[in-house]
């Protein structure tokens, strides 16, 4: 193929587009608005699965150790801790701290309850607050934390908690979020190419004539179909700008709003950037592949003369 042919080819594909005014527009209408319902669903599934993280990511485990506990022992608790492969950060919360910390979070409302318990008074264990690489492996690594108490008489471990029961329905319920957010995803992108390539296909069988008389005179297949191809092609790009402007400008306006200002709502959207080009890259990928699709599929059955 030439480049003359090749210009040939992009020319006439341009020229179609323009030439066939309401059937593109139909044809790109129904692919913005199908792109436009993937693209909602597509960033809220975003959403909704990195809120999931940052609520795992909050689990943690507390290591409470008995009272008489010495700095020897508790170092080499803390040692072996460390050690541990699942581990990715150890903080330790001495007994004076922990109720400073108690103190803080209960506010005025507690300080009489808190009265007096300074020093030697003070009821609150030295602790270690330990966070893990895996969330969902902290049952495991809870389980090895207290096997250190073994072979020790007596042991210097009070208790490990880490909400046992509580954390692992957190981790059922966002999974479940997760699988019906794919499974509407999909869903929709599966709709969104069925409307999308029978809208394209409709535009090329009202010019069904015309590639009969090409095929008649004796163009080859391949010169009959690659202006479609291109067609297409166009078709879905055009179809698909649009949808990530207007998701790209709804994204942008979201987290910048007063109203929905994330620091009020407690509510911590996925960075602009990690939707913004997932996304975009996604429905003018899927814009590009049906229009191409669509184009190749339909122009196919006319060759046939």
């Amino acid at each position: 193929m030439t480049i003359n042919t090749i210009g040939r080819h992009f020319r006439e594909g341009g020229k179609n587009v323009i030439r066939n005014g309401w059937m593109t527009f139909a044809s790109v209408s129904s692919i913005a608005i199908s792109l436009l319902i993937l693209g909602l669903f597509l960033i809220l599934s975003l959403n909704v699965n990195y809120l999931s993280q940052q609520i795992e990511k909050q689990v943690e485990i507390k290591v409470f150790l008995q009272t008489n506990v010495n700095d020897e022992t508790r170092t080499a608790i803390q040692s072996s801790i460390q050690a541990m492969p699942d581990i990715s950060k150890l903080t330790y919360v001495s007994k004076e701290q922990g109720l400073v910390e108690l103190r803080q979070r209960m506010g005025e409302n507690g300080k009489a309850f808190l009265e007096g318990l300074d020093g030697e008074n003070n009821p609150l264990n030295d602790a270690f607050t330990v966070e893990v690489k895996e969330p969902r492996q902290v049952a495991q690594t809870a389980e090895k934390i207290q096997a250190l108490n073994d072979g020790k008489n007596p042991a210097p471990i009070l208790r490990v908690s880490y909400g046992k029961g509580t954390v692992e329905q957190l981790f059922k319920i966002t999974s479940i979020i997760r699988n019906i957010g794919l499974f509407l995803v999909a869903c929709l992108a599966l709709t969104a190419m069925f409307l999308i390539s029978n809208t394209i296909k409709l535009t090329i069988m009202a010019r069904n004539r015309e590639i009969k008389i090409m095929k008649l005179v004796g163009a080859t297949n391949g010169f009959i179909r690659w202006p479609f191809f291109i067609e297409g092609a166009l078709l879905g790009i055009f179809g698909s700008i649009l949808p990530v402007a207007a998701l790209t400008y709804g994204y942008w306006e979201l987290m910048n709003s007063v109203t929905l200002n994330t620091s009020v709502l407690m509510v911590k959207f996925k960075p602009f950037l990690e939707i913004v080009y997932p996304v975009a890259g996604l429905l003018i990928g899927i814009g590009l592949v049906i229009g191409i699709w669509g184009s190749t599929i339909s122009v196919r059955k006319y060759l046939k003369v």
